[in-house]
């Protein structure tokens, strides 16, 4: 038996404990916005939902244990371009999280969130990185005092994968903005309203099938609307065509585009069109295979 005249977790010394702890949290640590993530299609297959939403944000100080840098493989140069693998370690006091995120979490009709879960995001103005939860240790420290003040949170820093992220946060929304794949709708006139930022727009195609895209932006002086998120209610892959009426749901705009065009934004800073422009100065493409060996 223990000794009973020594006591292993009074509550008046948890409590004291944890002050510290959420104390420490607000001193050294930095304040970020939680985005929980919001299933739109899951793929029961697969187990997975590629179509993400992350429609909501919660401001939240939390600690980076990575005071020298930020940890992973780093900046890697490879045969398709540079790779920036960075990953960080986050705390957060359990607390806090109980008080001003689980609650308001629970109340958009999520799965209860009893605790920090994989897949949500991190968003840390300091660099402007945003970090995707790989994983959240809940026992660390382990139950000093029996208590579980905190939670550690590894994360990486995404990959943009066409995710919707309507947060309110300019900085965050700005990523969907720049890398997502668009539609560029250069439309003949509009009647009604002028399109809104955020709002869904529907095309009825000859065989029934209905796109939709959520509105990026829309450029008044050459008419031109930025669409993202695009997909038809068949399931089948279709695209936005001229001739046909675009309708906003929100607005009520009304117009027909002229010119349809596609941009992968992502590709910007990629390599594709200078190899494209400069291969012919160091691969004979007159053989049948250049990449292979001669014969």
């Amino acid at each position: 038996m223990i000794n009973p005249y020594f006591s292993q977790g009074r509550r008046s010394e948890q409590k004291l404990y944890e002050d510290i702890v959420v104390e420490s949290l607000k001193i050294f640590g930095q304040d970020v916005y939680y985005l929980p993530r919001t299933q739109v299609n899951y793929d029961t297959i697969f187990q997975e939902d590629v179509p993400s939403q992350y429609g909501s944000n919660y401001r939240l100080e939390m600690y980076i244990e990575n005071t020298d840098g930020f940890e992973g493989d780093g900046d890697l140069f490879t045969k398709f371009g540079v790779e920036i693998r960075d990953a960080a370690t986050f705390v957060m006091s359990r607390r806090s999280w109980n008080h001003r995120i689980k609650p308001f979490i629970d109340n958009e009709g999520a799965t209860q969130y009893y605790r920090p879960k994989e897949k949500d995001f991190i968003f840390l103005p300091l660099s402007g990185s945003l970090f995707q939860i790989t994983k959240v240790e809940d026992e660390s420290p382990f139950y000093q005092l029996k208590n579980l003040p905190t939670f550690r949170m590894t994360c990486e820093l995404i990959e943009y994968n066409d995710q919707d992220l309507d947060t309110g946060i300019d900085a965050i929304d700005k990523i969907e903005e720049t890398f997502s794949y668009q539609y560029a709708l250069t439309l003949d006139s509009v009647s009604n309203n002028l399109w809104s930022k955020g709002e869904i727009v529907n095309q009825t195609l000859s065989d029934s099938a209905v796109m939709s895209g959520e509105v990026q932006a829309w450029s008044d002086s050459d008419r031109i609307l930025y669409v993202a998120h695009a997909g038809a209610t068949d399931g089948k892959v279709h695209d936005f065509t001229t001739g046909i009426s675009v309708r906003g749901v929100t607005s009520s705009a009304v117009a027909k585009p002229t010119l349809v065009q596609q941009l992968q934004n992502i590709q910007d800073t990629a390599q594709n069109k200078t190899f494209d422009d400069y291969e012919v100065q160091f691969i004979d493409f007159s053989e049948g295979n250049p990449f292979g060996d001669m014969n």
